[in-house]
């Protein structure tokens, strides 16, 4: 009985953990602590070999390679799966026109951050902030994909926090963050490869194999995701790297071919068919847990807990590292979200949109605000953007204090009473 009370505790306990994204957290304090309390351990710590001086296709292999180039391919394995899901019947993104306002507003919440990115770095040059130059420029305007980020897991925290359960601002901006991290993930493809070597698209033949093999996999009835990863996954892998690519990404043309369940049953939640048929009536038709949902429910608490590291291994920023670049990544993303969320999901009025029932303007412009919290993908853009550890430093430091964002809209949603109208 005491064995049994105290495994739910420790399950009630991993839960909090992943539900509060701790891990996450937690690993920005470590990170900022170590870099202003002792730089040199902290570089040390990046640059250790774990397994000695051995190289793969000439990258040797550092904990910050581990993490970044290996580790986050699960990260954004994850979030492919559930761009997959939902475009299954019942998802967000099925029929696709339920999701016109949300999707409209999502290109609002790229174009709006990139505009006031460009127009503020316009103003730094106007002003003297850099020394006007073509190299400069070019080098510095690298950045414009940061602010497009939105972290998934923290914006539906804060957005669950303001407008309390079951309110449709929450699903209207977890829709707009996965159509997001969708566009995310095609701007780190194209415009987020290796910046010392141009990109050789001869590679991508091996990318277009795995999708092959993926889906030659899925034909022949493979019923394991570990196949389709673990075959797949490498090859793809290998590719992005051969190419100059971010390799981080090569799940997410694997994803797509793993087979999944017959319907979606909501962003982040860990069921699918079988669970809301109910065992019985599932073994009646023969339905099993789909391999799709099975790698996230397999793999979800080690990306989670992961995440440590990940923070761990990107947030470590010198404070005295703060400069105009991070003040003009935090106003792209606070400035540029909330402005163009709100306009652009106000212009689908124009083609016959609307707001989900019992959503409001002022629903939509908090949903904006939220969507600011570009956290965890904010840094991994900042980490590729910029080589220059000052301009690094400066970058991570605005995608940092983003996380801010959402303690803010807590409070601004307990002022203005959110909560209450839902």
């Amino acid at each position: 009985m005491e064995r049994d009370e105290g495994s739910q505790g420790g399950m009630k306990f991993i839960e909090i953990l992943q539900e509060f994204s701790i891990p996450l957290l937690l690993g920005v304090v470590c990170a900022m602590v170590a870099a202003n309390a002792a730089p040199d351990w902290y570089e040390h710590a990046l640059h250790w070999q774990p397994f000695g001086h051995v190289k793969v296709f000439g990258h040797a292999l550092t904990f910050h390679f581990l993490i970044n180039d290996l580790f986050m391919i699960f990260f954004f394995g994850i979030a492919a799966k559930e761009i997959t899901e939902s475009c299954l019947p019942g998802g967000s993104l099925n029929p696709m026109s339920k999701a016109a306002t949300p999707l409209m507003a999502t290109i609002g919440g790229v174009v709006g951050p990139v505009s006031i990115f460009f127009l503020g770095l316009w103003l730094c040059f106007q002003f003297g902030v850099y020394e006007l130059g073509v190299d400069d420029y070019d080098g510095l305007s690298r950045g414009w994909g940061i602010p497009t980020a939105t972290d998934i897991a923290l914006a539906w925290l804060a957005a669950r926090m303001v407008f309390g359960r079951g309110h449709p601002a929450v699903a209207f901006l977890l829709l707009l963050a996965v159509a997001d991290d969708a566009i995310g993930l095609g701007i780190i493809a194209i415009w987020y490869g290796d910046a010392a070597h141009p990109t050789d698209p001869r590679y991508l033949i091996l990318v277009a194999l795995a999708m092959v093999l993926a889906y030659g996999l899925r034909r022949a009835g493979v019923k394991h995701w570990i196949v389709y990863v673990g075959l797949a996954g490498p090859l793809a892998w290998s590719g992005l790297v051969l190419a100059h690519l971010h390799p981080a990404l090569a799940l997410a043309v694997v994803i797509p071919f793993i087979p999944g369940p017959l319907m979606d049953t909501g962003l982040f939640v860990d069921q699918d068919d079988v669970d809301v048929l109910g065992e019985e009536a599932a073994e009646t038709l023969h339905l099993h847990h789909s391999p799709l949902h099975l790698f996230e429910h397999q793999t979800k608490l080690f990306v989670d807990l992961g995440l440590f590291f990940f923070a761990f291994s990107n947030a470590g920023v010198a404070l005295a590292n703060v400069g105009p670049l991070t003040w003009l990544i935090l106003g792209s993303l606070v400035v540029g979200k909330t402005l163009g969320v709100t306009l652009f999901g106000l212009l689908g009025k124009v083609f016959g949109l609307s707001l989900p029932d019992g959503m409001s303007v002022a629903d939509l412009i908090m949903a904006g605000f939220i969507a600011a919290l570009g956290l965890t993908v904010a840094l991994f853009v900042a980490a590729e953007a910029y080589v220059d550890p000052s301009l690094q430093g400066q970058a991570k430091m605005g995608a940092l204090l983003s996380g801010l964002v959402g303690f803010v809209a807590v409070a601004l949603g307990r002022i203005l009473g959110f909560g209450r109208k839902s």
